[in-house]
């Protein structure tokens, strides 16, 4: 039973983000394909990752990571920022023209949350909060995030207004 609610729950998720993607295509020239948003996403998720942590993580190879972030770039939704450590690196950051045109994946989140503090006693949040966490942090070592979330799922990097 819990295998089928997590598997519930996990899907509408991702439902809500795929509708969100689909529902954001235009005519534009400079619009982002549903390969393109993801490639964005998991850039956000990683936050702020290196070009070949962003290739590793995404399997792919130099080349096709180059390109794809050329292209993301030139349309204007992420850039790439010399690391102060190795001027040899550059860290993705993702820009506020993509978060306002299609950052909008976590808006389902926050209102399962809101009602989840709704639903549920403060105590009851805090459990889950702490059942989460486990989770997260001792359940899934093989997906490593090099961000934290705030409580609106934004990344902190900018003030959390990304």
């Amino acid at each position: 039973m819990l295998e089928q609610r997590f598997a519930e729950i996990y899907t509408k998720f991702k439902l809500s983000l795929y509708a969100k993607v689909f529902g954001q295509f235009n005519d534009r020239e400079e619009g982002l394909s549903a390969v393109e948003v993801f490639c964005v996403e998991v850039i956000y998720a990683l936050g702020s990752p290196t070009v070949n942590e962003f290739a590793g993580f995404c399997k792919l190879s130099a080349p096709n990571a180059a390109y794809k972030i050329n292209n993301l770039v030139r349309k204007g939704y992420i850039t790439r920022v010399r690391s102060t450590e190795d001027k040899r690196e550059y860290h993705l950051n993702v820009t506020e023209k993509y978060m306002k045109d299609y950052g909008i994946t976590y808006d389902y989140m926050n209102v399962v949350m809101k009602r989840i503090r709704e639903r549920f006693s403060p105590e009851e949040v805090e459990q889950l909060e702490e059942i989460l966490d486990v989770i997260s942090t001792e359940l899934m070592p093989e997906v490593k995030l090099n961000r934290n979330f705030d409580a609106l799922g934004r990344h902190p990097q900018n003030g959390g207004d990304e």
